[in-house]
């Protein structure tokens, strides 16, 4: 992309943009854009209305597939407009990653699943596979990972959230 991007939060919410995002985060951080990277919201005007009308006017909001993201975006700290990257699952992270979008930490803010195996916090329920795709992620890649609903809530690192998970494995 042409304008430079400094990507302060890659964050995990199912609920994408919402009063968390808008009210806690992009002030502690002071974000001056939001790109949401969400296959099914970059393809329904309606969803993609409604998450243009929550978001402030003097924000930039990109909605953005995929493909288009991973094609367009790399992960950069410094200089430009400090910018929140939202997934709305796990396995949307890791797959920006694996395509080339690299960063060093993600934090998990909601994620839920009905097949979940273990409670990290009161809005984070991790079934298996999101586990592993974690897992690939602190190991191989070296990413730090904490949960963290609000900048003023306690981090957890997902290390210690899962510690009892792995040690029954």
């Amino acid at each position: 992309m042409s304008e430079d991007l400094n990507i302060v939060l890659v964050r995990v919410d199912s609920r994408l943009v919402h009063g968390q995002i808008l009210e806690a985060w992009v002030p502690a951080i002071k974000a001056k854009c939001i790109i949401v990277v969400n296959d099914k919201v970059a393809t329904d005007p309606f969803m993609e209305t409604v998450i243009r009308m929550a978001i402030p006017s003097d924000m930039e909001v990109i909605i953005i597939s995929m493909d288009d993201f991973v094609q367009n975006y790399t992960f950069t700290r410094g200089g430009g407009k400090k910018t929140i990257v939202l997934f709305s699952s796990i396995a949307d992270a890791c797959n920006a990653f694996e395509r080339g979008f690299r960063f060093d930490k993600l934090n998990i803010g909601n994620v839920y699943n009905n097949e979940y195996k273990v409670c990290c916090s009161s809005s984070v329920f991790l079934c298996d596979e999101e586990i592993t795709n974690l897992d690939n992620l602190l190991k191989e890649a070296g990413v730090f990972v904490e949960v963290q609903r609000v900048p003023k809530g306690r981090a957890v690192n997902i290390k210690e959230a899962l510690k009892d998970y792995w040690h029954k494995k």
